[in-house]
């Protein structure tokens, strides 16, 4: 819970307003801002929400997961060799008897490899 506070406290320092102002915006009162930033209550959902959007960042620096105000970017990268049921569809798709169609089969498992699928 402090590291929430001190995200929300660093973003409405950030723009030099008070407590009683985020308060007032936020239809609550000075004293639970204070407790919020001080890690001594955990904000409602709704006010986390409202940081997000209002200082357009995301969650996940909110929560300090992450110092990017952006949030964490995550890449998708599947991994073939961890999905048996794909392979075997691949190996199901193609002529086993064709040279061509094993080189089309080894093209298409190395583009899964790398994540570019």
């Amino acid at each position: 819970m402090k590291h929430i506070g001190k995200r929300l406290r660093l973003l409405r320092e950030g723009i030099n307003y008070s407590q009683a102002k985020i308060a007032t915006m936020l239809g609550t009162t000075q004293t639970s801002i204070n407790r919020y930033e001080n890690g001594i209550g955990l904000p409602p959902l709704r006010v986390l929400s409202w940081y997000a959007d209002y200082f357009d960042v995301s969650m996940d620096y909110i929560f300090a997961r992450t110092d990017k105000p952006q949030g964490k970017l995550y890449d998708f990268k599947p991994k073939i060799e961890d999905n048996d049921e794909m392979k075997q569809f691949i190996e199901m798709c193609f002529d086993p008897n064709s040279p061509m169609s094993g080189k089309l089969k080894d093209t298409l498992l190395q583009i899964m490899k790398e994540g570019k699928m």
